[in-house]
């Protein structure tokens, strides 16, 4: 009994202090049992003390707004005085009153709304470690300074927009570092392994898909950052070791639709910064390298919806762990890259605090004149009601999520416009069923940045693409219209019926062949143990004209199916929203029979894509989420290392994505996959992948000598300061290029006579002279963005996508990625005609 006693002694004495420390509002060490910047914070923790916080001070509240695709949370923080908190939706809708997104008169209390976003690259962690120190120092009551700003002020602070990728990298350091941190740059520490931890789960770049919304964490953000639509915005990230630390304002070049107060505000926020870093004696720079012209960052996107949109960079990333030695020989330390970070966060609420008046009539400004008077020549853009019904749901889906107002045209008339199939100006018809979106609305900067056939680029120095128009990506028949054109209706024209032809026991069911919806419909086709056949040639039946790429769903070869051939069909296609036609017969009136060579059996193939060092791992990544997420289809995913050792008997298909080939594909496995292809395998590669393989035994793709310069083009002498400017006329920065299709050919089935394909690099590759040049380019300068004029002479003339037959197989070159960024629509079909079609017929 006394050693009971005195168990249950000792258990109540070492619990009675957490229990009382939990009374109270922790700081981030007190609450973890460490200082930050000892170690890195794993995201459970970090949730664990954001919780603690919103439960232990009367200015927090949270919610969360989503999950990844590992199941972690996300959520953010509303940082307030408690009378601000208790009308927190009141402040909300008073902004979106002001911006007019929301109806009402303004009434009641308002706020400058400032949103914190941190780790949106998971490697980049040391912001969520700033993000607890800056969350504390707000809550903390007690905190006189920051509590005069919370009057003026509503602080939305996301700890961490990208957790899986910071629980990569997190884990995989704390599992390598040792007791003593070495900071020597040699150390295993600060070489992270494959893939690294900067994306997400499907190593995606979550800084790139603000205006695409192509990643879940971006799908659920979206929504709430639209219920709030803040004054300032910071996203906060790290950059090299050596570099010091960076902040507004942003580089050149600036987008034409950045306000003047915009830009000068970024230089008023920025000259605060400097006075704590001048204090400090900490070095810092301004107006270099990061840009504000991509809509797809957490800057711009922002800027875009009338925010001041900024980048804070602290030098350090992945390779810096809790500390590395620099160029200069000073060691860099984890808690050193937290506290700039920290005072950064602080300063812009205190700024901010201190221009809230003018911070919200500015705003107010931004969206009247959104509203009355939007910016650009351009005051309609129209997508024709002719283009594909899933492409134009597809569009549509995509401007709802970007919260831009469109509609539909009821009745015709005429005007004149901007073609962006042809690049003609001329006359143009509004007809029934066009999609029209009118620039005179909220979003008018936004519409008009995403829209817009070429963007004005003040400084060809930009740090991502340069060319992103919507009707490129969608490969949609649009215009830009000068007049200002209003929708009649926002009802969709009537979807066509799900299922035609009246016949009581179909002899085949048909389905079109032109979007990428089509290929999602078969894929579950193939799922349910459908065998489906195409047409590779037109044909005519029932009074209706169908193009090659047709699927033909007979009931001769599905009997397996039974009773249900009738039931799990359209039901599929029900599900996929696609069309059906019923036909009693397999005698077509022109054009292959049902029975004939022309009508090829689809073989449900089996996909192996590689995805390791060395392939570049946004690749993988782009091939991995397409299959996964966006076509809905098994893959395979290979190390490359074992491509020696695996049976590729296996698979049928096989995709390279781009990356540095040379130490896996020896000639030796080169062999091996040569012999795999001759037997009846398809070989898809993707960028350098195609380089890689360009001049290679048994392959037939050859770069494209260089026409001999003229005298007068030899290159003058360059001033060095100039040597990034001379280096460029040998770029291509992300630019759309109009690319003629076969459509002849199964890899350009549906695609259409001609494709926009984005360019980003200056790589030329000779049309295939055995084999089938599938998309060539014929000019060399680009519809939309930049290209330097030397990239323009070599890209004249030359191959984008082709077709090699190799004994019973294939082998397609992809010069250009179809599936940038996971956002690029149009190319998602050719892409999928090469993993179905090509091969197969």
């Amino acid at each position: 009994m006394p050693h009971r006693r005195l168990l249950s002694f000792l258990i109540l004495v070492l619990l009675v202090p957490a229990a009382a420390g939990q009374d109270r509002l922790l700081s981030p060490a007190e609450f973890l049992g460490y200082a930050l910047g000892d170690r890195f914070t794993p995201h459970h923790r970090v949730v664990d003390y954001v919780e603690h916080v919103a439960a232990h001070s009367p200015n927090v509240r949270i919610e969360r707004y989503g999950e990844t695709n590992e199941g972690r949370p996300l959520l953010v923080a509303y940082i307030a005085t408690p009378e601000h908190l208790a009308q927190l939706e009141t402040i909300r809708l008073n902004n979106l009153r002001r911006a007019g997104l929301a109806e009402g008169a303004v009434s009641g209390p308002t706020a400058a709304l400032v949103w914190l976003s941190y780790n949106v690259h998971g490697n980049e962690s040391v912001s969520t470690e700033a993000a607890m120190q800056t969350l504390y120092d707000l809550a903390n009551p007690a905190n006189a300074r920051t509590q005069a700003w919370l009057q003026h002020t509503v602080v939305i602070l996301d700890p961490c927009i990208n957790p899986d990728g910071r629980d990569r990298y997190v884990h995989w350091y704390n599992e390598t570092v040792g007791r003593f941190p070495n900071p020597n740059p040699d150390a295993r520490e600060h070489h992270e392994p494959w893939p690294g931890g900067r994306t997400n789960h499907y190593y995606f770049d979550l800084n790139r898909d603000w205006a695409w919304m192509t990643q879940r964490e971006t799908q659920q953000r979206l929504p709430l950052y639209q219920r709030w639509m803040p004054h300032v915005h910071v996203d906060f990230h790290e950059q090299g070791v050596d570099e010091p630390y960076y902040f507004a304002p942003a580089a050149r070049p600036y987008h034409e639709d950045i306000t003047p107060w915009q830009r000068a505000f970024q230089t008023t926020i920025g000259q605060n910064h400097a006075r704590y870093f001048d204090a400090n004696g900490w070095l810092y720079f301004t107006r270099q390298r990061f840009d504000l012209f991509y809509p797809g960052y957490g800057d711009t996107w922002p800027t875009y919806q009338g925010a001041i949109g900024m980048t804070y960079e602290q030098g350090g990333s992945g390779r810096a762990g809790l500390g590395i030695i620099t160029a200069e020989g000073d060691t860099l330390t984890l808690r050193e890259r937290i506290e700039h970070h920290h005072t950064t966060g602080l300063s812009t609420v205190e700024i901010t605090a201190q221009n809230a008046e003018r911070v919200q009539q500015e705003f107010a400004a931004y969206y009247e004149q959104a509203r009355t008077n939007p910016p650009g020549a351009y005051k309609t853009y129209l997508v024709k009601g002719t283009n594909d019904p899933d492409v134009l749901a597809a569009l549509a889906a995509h401007l709802d999520g970007q919260g831009i107002a469109y509609g539909y045209a009821t009745r015709a008339r005429q005007t004149r416009g901007f073609a962006y199939r042809t690049g003609a100006t001329g006359a143009v018809s509004v007809e029934p069923g066009d999609l029209v979106v009118s620039t005179f609305q909220p979003r008018a900067v936004l519409t008009k940045v995403l829209f817009e056939p070429r963007a004005m680029l003040e400084d060809s120095l930009s740090y991502d693409i340069t060319a992103w128009a919507l009707p490129y990506v969608y490969n949609v028949d649009a215009y830009a219209l000068t007049d200002r054109i209003d929708p009649d209706t926002d009802a969709p024209p009537a979807a066509p019926a799900a299922l035609s032809g009246a016949v009581e026991k179909p002899y085949a069911y048909i389905a079109r062949w032109q979007s990428f919806a089509d290929a999602q419909f078969l894929a579950a086709l193939l799922n349910a143990g459908v065998n489906p056949r195409f047409a590779t040639r037109p044909f005519e039946i029932d009074g209706q004209a169908y193009a090659p790429g047709t699927l033909i769903l007979t009931r001769t070869l599905n009997e397996h199916l039974g009773a249900t051939f009738d039931e799990v069909i359209p039901a599929l296609a029900a599900e996929h929203r696609q069309p059906l036609h019923a036909v009693a017969t397999g005698f077509v009136t022109t054009g292959p029979d049902f029975g004939s060579d022309d009508v090829a059996f689809l073989d449900r193939p089996h996909v192996a894509v590689l995805a390791e060092n060395p392939v570049r791992s946004y690749a993988a990544g782009e091939v991995w989420h397409f299959f996964d997420q966006q076509l809905g289809y098994p893959v395979t995913l290979l190390h490359p290392d074992d491509l020696g050792r695996i049976d590729l008997g296996d698979y049928d298909v096989l995709v390279l994505p781009s990356g540095s080939y040379g130490r896996v594909l020896t000639d030796e496995v080169l062999a091996d996959v040569r012999d795999w292809v001759r037997a009846g395998g398809r070989l898809i590669a993707l960028e350098d992948a195609a380089g890689f393989l360009a001049g290679k035994s048994g392959f037939a793709l050859q770069r494209k000598e260089a026409a001999d310069e003229n005298d007068e083009d030899a290159p003058a002498p360059v001033p060095y300061a100039d040597r990034e400017r001379r280096a460029i006329s040998d770029a291509v920065t992300g630019a759309v290029y109009r690319v003629q299709i076969d459509g002849t050919h199964p890899l350009g089935f549906g695609v259409g006579d001609t494709y926009f394909s984005l360019k980003r690099g200056s790589e030329a590759f000779a049309f295939l002279k055995d084999g089938w040049t599938v998309g060539a380019l014929r000019e060399g300068a680009p519809v939309s963005g930049f290209a330097g004029h030397r990239a323009q002479q070599k890209l004249a003339d030359t191959l984008v996508f082709g077709v090699q037959d190799l004994g019973r197989g294939a082998v397609i070159y992809m010069v250009d990625d179809p599936l940038f960024r996971a956002f690029w629509y149009g190319g998602r079909l050719l892409f999928a005609n090469a993993v179905f079609f090509v091969g197969q017929d």
